[in-house]
C-alpha cells in the first residue's frame, strides 16, 4: 500500500496509464508461484458453498451502493429509489436466511456480541472515511492545487507509509490497552488530519500536505491494527473463520460505500467536491472515534 503510489508515479513519468493495470500482470504471476510453492495446503471444507446467500449478499450491496452512485450522476428518480429501496430489501432478506443457518456465509448471528458488533461498527465508518480521502485527494491535488500525476501519487504515499511504521508500535500497545481506547485515539487523529487537508492554503507547500498527510495515517494507524485483533478474539475460537470474513465484508463495504459517496457529492458540487467529500471523511472518522470509544462502557 505505502510503495504502489510511488511506484504508479514512477511509471507515468514513462508511460501512460493503461501501464498501471499492465504492471499487475506479472506481479500477479510472482504472487501465484510464491503461494504455490509456500503456502501450506489445508483440507477442504465438507459443507457446500452457499450461492444463494452470495448472490443475495453480491445484489444487497451491488443495489445500494449503485443506487448512491446513480443519485450523483443525476439519473431518474424512480430507478434511484428502486435502487436503494431493493438494496437494503434484499440485505433483510439475506440477515433473515443467515439466521436460520448453523454456520452462515454471512455471520450475522456474531453480531450478538456487543464487542464484536461495536468493533465491526468503527471498522465499517473508519473505511468509509478512509475510502472517501483516498478517492477525494487525487482530485484535491491535480484539479484544485494543479499538480502533476507524479507529484500527487508521492503526495498519496506518506498516509500508508505512516501506518507500516506505526503498526508494530501500535501492536505492543494492543497488549496493554484496549483497542476501544486505541481506537477512539486513532480515529479522532484521522479526523483531525483529513480536516486539516480542508484548511489547506491556497499555495501549499509541500510540507504542509505531508504533515497532514501523516498525521490522518498514524491516526489509521493506531485504529486499524487494535481493532482487527478485536474483531478476531472477541468471537468465540471456533468462528475465527467467520469473524476474519466479517472483518473482510466491514473492510470493503466502507471502503466502496466512501467511494460511492465521493460520487455522489461530487455530482452535486463539482466546484467544491474534494474539500467537501474531505470534510465528510473527517465526521464519519469522528462517528468511528465514537463507537470505538463506547466499546469502553459496553466491555
Amino acid at each position: 500500500s505505502a510503495i504502489g503510489p510511488s511506484v504508479a508515479s514512477a511509471i507515468l513519468s514513462v508511460a501512460h496509464w493503461p501501464w498501471l493495470f499492465a504492471v499487475s500482470v506479472p506481479l500477479g504471476l510472482l504472487t501465484i508461484a510464491v503461494a504455490l510453492k509456500n503456502l501450506p495446503q489445508t483440507p477442504r471444507s465438507r459443507g457446500r458453498f452457499d450461492f444463494q446467500s452470495a448472490i443475495l449478499q453480491a445484489a444487497a450491496l451491488g443495489l445500494l451502493l449503485t443506487g448512491i452512485s446513480e443519485l450523483g450522476h443525476g439519473k431518474a428518480t424512480t430507478l434511484v429509489v428502486v435502487l436503494m429501496v431493493a438494496g437494503p430489501g434484499i440485505g433483510a432478506w439475506l440477515v433473515a436466511h443467515q439466521l436460520s443457518r448453523t454456520a452462515p456465509l454471512l455471520p450475522v448471528d456474531l453480531m450478538r456480541h456487543p464487542l464484536f458488533a461495536l468493533a465491526v461498527a468503527s471498522s465499517i465508518c473508519s473505511f468509509i472515511s478512509q475510502g472517501m480521502a483516498v478517492v477525494a485527494l487525487p482530485f484535491l491535488y491535480q484539479h484544485t492545487l494543479e499538480l502533476d500525476q507524479v507529484t500527487t501519487g508521492l503526495l498519496m504515499t506518506p498516509w500508508p507509509l505512516s501506518v507500516a511504521v506505526v503498526a508494530p508500535f501500535v501492536g505492543r500497545l494492543a497488549d496493554r490497552y484496549p483497542a476501544g481506547l486505541l481506537g477512539g485515539f486513532g480515529m479522532l487523529l484521522m479526523a483531525a488530519g483529513t480536516l486539516a487537508m480542508c484548511l489547506l492554503p491556497e499555495h501549499p507547500t509541500m510540507t504542509d500536505i505531508v504533515w497532514r498527510m501523516t498525521l490522518s495515517g498514524i491516526g489509521f494507524g493506531f485504529f486499524n491494527t487494535p481493532n482487527n485483533r478485536s474483531i478476531i478474539g472477541s468471537a468465540p475460537p471456533n468462528r475465527a473463520g467467520g469473524a476474519s470474513g466479517m472483518q473482510a465484508t466491514a473492510r470493503l463495504f466502507g471502503q466502496t460505500t466512501g467511494a460511492a459517496i465521493v460520487a455522489l457529492i461530487f455530482g452535486w458540487m463539482p466546484e467544491t467536491g474534494p474539500s467537501a467529500a474531505l470534510t465528510v471523511s473527517a465526521a464519519a472518522a469522528g462517528v468511528a472515534a465514537a463507537v470505538s470509544f463506547s466499546r469502553l462502557k459496553a466491555s
